[in-house]
């Protein structure tokens, strides 16, 4: 299975670089792992929310254009389904048994996610009901993907 990563913005510290760089090694053994980072927009502070949705729709347009017509795609997404480790790695296990043989996770700027990209998602994923920033997001994100491959293989790993 090939796993994509498609994010705004790039990781400028360098933990949160060493993080990713981890989960990428970790995750070879399981699956093909492609990370995609596009530009982020300067936000200009006290944006009204028309600037806000135009810069979500540039950004979103980046986006749209990294992603293939045949795979499947998951936003991470405020109003999103959470669901648990368990049930997360179940949603990978059978979208892999059901024929997908490629997943793109999005992760939105620090406005979110446009409705263009929202609408061609094919579901929607919450982490939480709270925000983090997108560089501290693709960590967790690639973590949950390690675990779940980890569960799908009945393979130990800390709770």
């Amino acid at each position: 299975m090939k796993i994509t990563i498609l994010a705004v913005g790039k990781i400028k510290e360098a933990f949160y670089r060493d993080a990713v760089a981890e989960f990428q090694k970790r995750l070879s053994r399981y699956c093909k792992l492609e990370i995609i980072e596009t530009a982020d927009e300067k936000t200009p502070d006290h944006a009204s929310e028309p600037e806000n949705a135009r810069i979500r729709e540039i950004e979103g347009e980046r986006l749209l254009k990294q992603i293939r017509p045949d795979a499947y795609v998951a936003a991470l997404a405020i109003e999103g389904t959470m669901l648990d480790s368990v049930a997360f790695s179940e949603k990978i296990r059978l979208l892999g048994v059901s024929g997908v043989s490629h997943i793109v996770f999005v992760i939105g700027g620090s406005l979110g996610l446009s409705q263009a990209v929202l609408k061609r998602a094919d579901g929607m994923i919450s982490f939480s009901k709270m925000t983090f920033p997108h560089q501290l997001m693709r960590v967790i994100l690639l973590e949950q993907i390690y675990r779940g491959f980890r569960i799908i293989h009945h393979e130990p790993y800390h709770k």
